[in-house]
């Protein structure tokens, strides 16, 4: 059976890691740059799209994270496991440093992995992400995406993702949930895009979740040692709140910077192409001193 890429359609890249392999793919040329896909949980495949509008003149690269096939599916579903697991990606690639996007999760798992392998870093993007300073505007998100979901659905949606964060739910019930909430990640839900094929794993979410949450106070005294250059990229019409997640956490890392799309949700390549290329073009041009 030929082997599925969780993305693209690259050279398929494989990094033994404890529980199993990491599988992901590699393509372009150019300046090397890692995709870290959100979720908790989700399929990487959801990021086609963005590594699209990166993929002229880079270098691209993705896996999908522990949890899913046709990565491992064993734990520990643990923040610390998620860095190093993306520091074995990058070895695997044979890539001493690189730039990394993370959009969602991924660009709070970006966070972390500055602090614990800067290095390993040219440059870091965070594309409307969890924030690290405070509750990271979980509360608030949370608050808005029920808001802009109808009472219906909402109501069942808040059930299922209760029962996924127990660990008693199902993958079908992560999906429904999903499904529900899906048009309130856009900055207009009426006009949202049908959700894309994604799968989802119960205890990749319940467990990264559940550790990101305990890791939150400690993120937020050490971010201000952050060394590596690092730009946010928010969407200005994102349920993600922009002054809890990224403007706050921009605000303690030395020498970050912020740029919000007014007219964006939370997936800013799909609402408004090219704003994540044009972020990654100033992260780079910046970190080459032009």
């Amino acid at each position: 059976m030929p082997l599925r890429l969780p993305v693209m359609s690259g050279r398929a890249v494989t990094a033994a890691v404890p529980g199993g392999d990491l599988v992901g793919w590699v393509e372009g040329t150019g300046p090397p740059v890692l995709l870290l896909h959100g979720g908790p949980g989700l399929s990487a495949t959801y990021l086609q799209g963005l590594a699209v509008e990166l993929a002229d003149g880079f270098t691209i690269a993705s896996y999908q994270q522990r949890g899913l096939a046709p990565s491992t599916t064993e734990g520990p579903f643990t923040v610390a496991r998620q860095v190093d697991d993306a520091v074995a990606f990058l070895d695997a690639l044979g890539w001493e440093r690189a730039y990394v996007v993370g959009h969602s999760w991924g660009g709070h798992l970006l966070l972390h992995l500055a602090l614990s392998a800067p290095d390993r870093l040219l440059g870091a993007l965070a594309v409307d992400p969890l924030g690290g300073v405070g509750d990271g505007g979980t509360a608030a998100f949370e608050k808005e995406m029920g808001a802009r979901t109808p009472e219906e659905n909402r109501t069942r949606a808040l059930e299922l993702d209760e029962r996924v964060l127990r660990g008693e739910g199902t993958p079908e019930d992560f999906a429904e949930s999903l499904r529900l909430l899906w048009p309130a990640y856009f900055a207009s839900p009426a006009t949202a895009p049908p959700m894309p094929d994604i799968t989802l794993s119960v205890d990749a979410y319940a467990g990264v979740f559940a550790s990101l949450t305990e890791e939150l106070p400690a993120l937020s005294r050490a971010l201000p040692g952050v060394t590596v250059p690092f730009g946010f990229l928010a969407g200005g019409s994102s349920p993600m709140p922009v002054d809890q997640s990224s403007a706050a956490t921009a605000a303690v890392i030395p020498g970050a910077w912020l740029e919000v799309v007014a007219d964006a949700g939370h997936f800013l390549w799909i609402e408004e192409p090219g704003s994540v290329r044009a972020a990654l073009d100033r992260l780079v041009r910046e970190t080459k001193g032009g």
